[in-house]
């Protein structure tokens, strides 16, 4: 299961050598079609990646850090620094093949 960032533990939880930030809300349609393939994707690469949950509703000043304007947003994050943002919905398939591109590179 992700792990819920908030304000206080944000910094700590991106810090790692490889870190996928979900940035979503409870209300937004398309984060709920997400949910379940970022289960499927946290169970094949959870080894590799640390999977972290942003809710945007309580945590609006770190989105606009990070140029979140819509969501669902991912945004990778490598040694704590802000590397790559994708946004919007895509399929399993094609975030595990964005995936083992970064894990390789």
């Amino acid at each position: 299961m992700a792990i819920e960032a908030n304000s206080e533990n944000f910094d700590q939880l991106t810090a790692g050598p490889l870190t996928v930030v979900d940035f979503w809300a409870p209300w937004c349609g398309p984060c709920k079609m997400m949910a379940p393939v970022m289960d499927k994707l946290e169970q094949r690469f959870g080894e590799q990646i640390k999977f972290v949950k942003m809710n945007v509703d309580g945590n609006q000043e770190i989105a606009q850090r990070y140029k979140v304007m819509s969501i669902p947003s991912l945004v990778l994050f490598r040694d704590g620094e802000a590397k790559e943002k994708v946004t919007g919905v895509y399929p399993e398939a094609k975030l595990a093949h964005y995936f083992e591109r970064k894990i390789n590179e």
